[in-house]
């Protein structure tokens, strides 16, 4: 079976479009899942977007991913639970979208985005027109069946060296196959700057679990910010990683994490980790 529109799909249902200003949906994530990670359920959430503006494009234009401004991790996706999504869209235009949204799971905000902007290409060069205007009728409709993400593969990195407390180095090669490839884009595979925003998390983790705990807590990361990519990343690309403390008061810890090829950056972002209690 193919895995377009199920190999990397997040987006069940469309409940509701608002002349591309808000647009609201739903995603069901497959119980047999081990787990979602936080990265999917911001995928999500910029899956919605870019169904909107394929819609007020006619599918002839679509979004990628490009700037967000700030992403707020603030709970836990588990299998089995529904996403509640919904986007406000900024402004719209051949050139780019501008939006906001969030996802919800029985009330309680899982991820909140801010100041996210997604260059517009022509849909061709990723995918089929018709078959995405099926697929969106499909979903602004009855909906589509639940399930059919089978989960990710394995993104493993090679820790290569860094300052203890300070700094860590990694290298990461982007899987040469995957069943998300198939989704993301059947046309031109990428891989998902959702992933590579997870690769880097889990990586400046590894350097704030270095950290002694503080009164408030141990330290959790709590928001992506001024995440850039600068290009398509293709199947098998190496990449190298690194995070850095750049700044630390009480409860926060500021860190940079920027991914590269040789002297290239194609990726980076700030992050904010505070002492936390509460979880």
């Amino acid at each position: 079976m193919s895995g377009h529109f199920r190999a990397f799909s997040f987006v069940d249902r469309i409940t509701s479009l608002r002349d591309a200003c808000r647009v609201e949906g739903c995603y069901v994530i497959p119980e047999d899942l081990q787990a979602f990670p936080s990265c999917l359920a911001a995928e999500a959430v910029g899956q919605l977007a870019a169904w909107a503006a394929m819609k007020a494009t006619d599918f002839v234009r679509r979004p990628v991913a490009g700037l967000a401004g700030q992403v707020d991790l603030l709970g836990g996706a588990r299998p089995g639970k529904v996403l509640e999504l919904a986007v406000d869209i900024d402004s719209l235009d051949e050139e780019a979208i501008s939006y906001r949204g969030a996802a919800t799971i029985e009330g309680a905000s899982i991820i909140q985005l801010e100041d996210c902007v997604g260059p517009m290409i022509p849909v061709t060069e990723l995918d089929d027109p018709d078959a995405l205007r099926k697929r969106f009728a499909l979903l602004s409709g009855q909906g589509v069946p639940a399930g059919g993400f089978p989960g990710l593969p394995p993104l493993p990195f090679q820790l290569v060296g860094g300052e203890q407390g300070i700094s860590v180095r990694a290298e990461f090669t982007v899987p040469s196959s995957a069943s998300f490839f198939a989704d993301h884009f059947p046309r031109r595979p990428v891989f998902p700057g959702s992933l590579l925003m997870q690769v880097c998390l889990e990586l400046s983790d590894a350097l704030v679990t270095e950290m002694p705990p503080t009164a408030q807590g141990k330290w959790r990361l709590e928001s992506v910010l001024n995440m850039k990519l600068r290009e398509f990343i293709p199947p098998g690309k190496e990449l190298q990683l690194e995070t850095k403390i750049k700044q630390r008061t009480v409860d926060t810890i500021t860190l940079t994490v920027d991914a590269r090829t040789g002297d290239e950056i194609v990726g980076g972002a700030r992050l904010l980790a505070r002492a936390d209690n509460s979880r």
